[in-house]
């Protein structure tokens, strides 16, 4: 019973009774409105409210908050439609859309009539990340679900994508659910509800990567059956019977467009110009449901306000109420006269005033109570939703750029301001109603006026926005700028830590400190399950590792930027098998402590690193660039750390190499550049396969294992090609001027049926960051191919590739047939005759490159007495045995009138 309604003893049952009925009858009238059952008033009843209003599940946000049209437009996504060829006398062809009898011939069922080595292809494509077991059980879903329009490149596409995977393992088990148990299909079941279990586990953050790989495998089987039929078309074979035919070719050339996005982005403008629109799309949305959920804190922070007035008003009532009742009973024990009976009866008019007053106030604050913990419910609700938006999707998002960025990708997608700004709006609105919640449970105990029975939600909401306080700021503490991912010991690096809540929460009111220490895969993995023990452990010693953050006021920045740190030691985890140093991987931990409200909250924060590799000699570079480069390329989402996977379809590693190559050298790699490197990571030089996509090469192949008949890997080959490039070729390559990847004797072939002087330039099979310059010249037995043995970086540092070029007059045409001079002038330093002495009086030389035979004049003769060939040819490394000459050019000094051999 309110306290307003404790009556003296001393009343007479009258005024008792009339007082509880009132009340009841309120009660009775109040709860009825909110669907709430009250018995009738007797003067001992109580009111139990209806248990639904504690169970509150029916406020959600309102569908306006997420359109669904934003996702995809509906129109955009049409199932494959087929198309089977009816020829008539005529010779044109009918279409028509996909009937029962051209189901039968759909794609999966035409690559199950491929011959064997087109049926080892299709079965390349898949593996353990989507079995071909998937496929088969749901060829005809997939081939009708998986439009050619979506594009899993594009984030906006996220929330559809999870609705398309969710709907695939639904009908997965279904398909595994009504299989017989019988022992033929025993094992298939078996591998269905694996692969479900799979699905559910490692791409349950990711559906978009699980889309995107089926529908590669989906394009590779089309490609593989196109290719199929041309081939016996063209030789006036029947692929199948007279209903049976491809895809529509519009849904094929969108597949294949859609293959050479992801090897060649570059290519793409309107692609990036589709995500830019997306981000923008994004962002205005996430900043429309923010001012909102901004106005709905600025109405219930009015609420507030207006029921704390409700309740002083109440009080000042009641405590008039109070006099009437110590008057009335001062009359009760006066004599029965007629003053003292109009007495009380003004008295008990007034009384009854009052109280309907504070009836009427009691309905008031309890309803605009009740609306205010929904109002609050509902706006946590929401905030809780665009938080898990803004750190799952949008902060994950810019952490894997981040990732990306490792390996040469473009870091500017997604703007951390931008993330930050929505971050501070959330943790000033999520602390705001945080603090509402705390006030309405002040005003709720300084006036207890609920009935009987009701369940109050308040501090479940107080623990929910606690909770959504602290998930936002231990997310939010980043690293802004990644320490280098290939550690030298005793070699400084720098760092950068951000707080992206710092300045709306006033952590920088007093400036948290931040450790740094060196932890392994192992202590990752212990950290991540929650062992608190881990946390002091260490890998190694870092000098310079603590530091407080800063407050920016211009950006409105928290961070601390480590700028000398320094690895002094390492310890490492016991090798196994092949393993060595370059494949292991650490992660430097980054560890604060935060207060809030004034030390109302104190967070414990920590986050790790990228993966980084530890090495103590250059020479371990490579190697270890190549560990870094795998992971930043394939990790996944949510991945115990440093899990990647062994082996990965060729093209998403041409996509990890042409990223690496493009952002290290200026200009990326064409689809013959990136076909040439699948032939050498797969050793495939006498095989006729064309496309290598649907392949998978393995970590071994990648980087372990040599090539053949040399005693370096892919990876190395690849990593010496890019080095000598970026730190020498950069401004030939990105003019076009370098072929670079070209076989020998493709290169042969090129350049025989060109004019003399006719020369091109390539990577070298043998040697590691050779440059090699074959041309078509006039030797002694007549016009032939020669080689120039291989420039590496060493010679470009004394002489550079333009200079050589110059040098070599008889190199006259770049093929196919740019003048010299066009391609390279730019890169010449020309000679003068009369240079004036340095300072110290000596005369500089000119070192100029000279081929042995050959004249420097474009006719082709030669000026110089032949040479012993064994002074001049030593043991060439592109093999013992050679079809093409491989000359050794020289190095002349002019100053001198000396020549001179270099070894090269």
């Amino acid at each position: 019973m309110p306290p307003w309604l404790t009556i003296s003893p001393a009343m007479d049952k009258q005024s008792t009774s009339s007082a509880l009925d009132l009340y009841c009858q309120f009660a009775q009238d109040f709860f009825s409105d909110l669907n709430i059952q009250c018995p009738n008033s007797t003067p001992n009843t109580q009111c139990y409210p209806n248990t639904q209003l504690a169970s509150d599940t029916q406020w959600a946000p309102d569908t306006q908050w997420a359109p669904d049209t934003q996702w995809a437009p509906d129109t955009q996504f049409q199932p494959f439609q087929y198309f089977p060829p009816d020829t008539n006398a005529g010779g044109s062809s009918k279409r028509s859309t996909v009937s029962e009898e051209a189901a039968a011939m759909s794609l999966w069922a035409k690559a199950q009539h491929l011959g064997e080595e087109a049926l080892q292809q299709v079965r390349a494509a898949y593996g353990d990340h989507f079995p071909i077991e998937v496929r088969h059980f749901l060829a005809g879903w997939l081939e009708e679900k998986m439009w050619p329009d979506f594009d899993p490149e594009n984030p906006s596409y996220e929330h559809y994508a999870a609705e398309l995977v969710q709907a695939m393992i639904n009908e997965l088990e279904n398909k595994a659910s009504t299989m017989a148990n019988t022992d033929e299909l025993f094992l298939v079941k078996m591998k269905l509800n694996d692969s479900i279990t799979m699905f559910k586990t490692r791409y349950a953050n990711n559906n978009l990567a699980l889309v995107r790989i089926i529908k590669h495998c989906l394009s590779s089987d089309l490609k593989i059956v196109q290719q199929y039929e041309s081939t016996w078309n063209s030789a006036g074979t029947s692929t199948g019977d007279s209903n049976s035919s491809s895809l529509p070719q519009a849904s094929a050339s969108r597949m294949m467009e859609h293959q050479q996005q992801i090897i060649q982005p570059q290519q793409q403008p309107q692609m990036m110009h589709n995500l830019g629109s997306a981000l923008e799309a994004t962002n205005a949305e996430i900043t429309t449901q923010i001012e909102y959920l901004r106005s709905r804190t600025q109405k219930t922070a009015e609420d507030c306000r207006h029921i704390e007035q409700q309740q002083e008003s109440f009080a000042i009532k009641y405590h008039e109420c109070t006099k009437v009742n110590a008057q009335l009973q001062h009359l009760a024990t006066q004599p029965r006269t007629p003053i003292n009976l109009a007495a009380e009866a003004k008295w008990k008019q007034q009384k009854e005033l009052l109280e309907n007053m504070l009836s009427q106030f009691v309905a008031s604050v309890l309803q605009m109570r009740l609306q205010l913990s929904d109002q609050l419910k509902e706006t946590i609700s929401l905030l809780n939703a665009l938080q898990m938006r803004v750190l799952d999707e949008e902060l994950i998002h810019w952490k894997r750029e981040q990732q990306l960025a490792g390996n040469g990708a473009s870091h500017v997608q997604t703007n951390l301001d931008s993330i930050q700004d929505w971050c501070d709006a959330l943790a000033e609105l999520v602390w705001t109603n945080r603090q509402q919640v705390k006030e309405a449970e002040r005003l709720a105990a300084k006036l207890a006026l609920e009935p009987p029975g009701f369940v109050n939600i308040l501090p479940n909401l107080l623990n929910q926005a606690t909770q959504m306080l602290s998930s936002l700021v231990t997310s939010t503490f980043i690293i802004e700028k990644q320490p280098p991912q290939v550690m030298k010991t005793n070699t400084r690096f720098s760092s950068t830590v951000r707080l992206l809540v710092g300045g709306k929460l006033n952590v920088h009111m007093n400036p948290p400190q931040v450790k740094v220490s060196i932890i392994s895969e192992s202590q990752a993995n212990s950290l991540l399950k929650n062992d608190k023990n881990v946390k002091g452990d260490s890998s190694g010693e870092i000098l310079n590792n603590t530091g407080s953050m800063e407050y920016h006021q211009a950006t409105r920045q928290l961070s601390v930027s480590f700028r000398n740190m320094q690895l002094k030691k390492i310890k490492r985890a016991e090798k196994k098998g092949t393993e060595s140093v370059m494949d292991e991987k650490f992660a430097l931990l980054f560890q604060s402590q935060f207060n809030v409200g004034g030390g109302e909250l104190v967070f414990q924060v920590w986050t790790l690193s990228l993966p980084v590799v530890v090495i103590v000699h250059g020479n371990q570079e490579p190697h270890a660039w190549a560990t870094v480069t795998w992971d930043n390329a394939f990790a996944e989402a949510g991945r115990p750390p440093f899990t990647v996977p062994e082996k990965v379809p060729w093209h998403a590693v041409a996509e990890a190499l042409n990223m690496k190559f493009k952002s290290s050298t200026g200009r990326a790699l064409t689809e013959d550049n990136l076909r040439f490197l699948g032939e050498k990571a797969f050793r495939a030089g006498n095989s006729n396969i064309q496309d290598y996509s649907s392949m998978l090469l393995t970590w071994a192949q990648f980087c372990k294992e040599p090539l053949q008949e040399r005693n370096f890997t892919f990876w190395e080959w690849f990593y010496s090609v890019m080095k000598v490039t970026r730190e020498h070729l950069r401004g030939p390559w990105t003019d076009g001027s370098i072929l670079g990847f070209v076989r020998k004797k493709q290169a042969e072939e090129m350049i025989s049926s060109c004019p003399l002087g006719t020369f091109l330039l390539r990577f070298s099979d043998s040697e590691l960051g050779g440059v090699v310059i074959a041309w078509y010249g006039n030797q002694g037995n007549g016009p032939a191919v020669s080689m120039l043995h291989p420039f590496t970086s060493k010679d470009f540092s004394i002489r550079s590739l333009g200079d050589r070029l110059s040098d070599l007059q008889y190199l006259t045409t770049l093929y196919p047939d740019t003048p010299k001079d066009n391609a390279f002038s730019k890169y010449y330093n020309p000679f003068r005759d009369n240079q004036p002495p340095q300072k110290n009086g000596y005369v500089m030389p000119v070192l100029v490159t000279h081929v042995p035979g050959w004249d420097r004049l474009p006719n082709g003769m030669p000026s110089y007495p032949s040479t012993p060939q064994n002074m001049f040819q030593p043991q060439s490394p592109e093999g013992s045995v050679r079809d093409t000459p491989s000359v050794v050019s020289g190095v002349e000094n002019p100053a001198s009138g000396m020549s001179t051999v270099m070894e090269l």
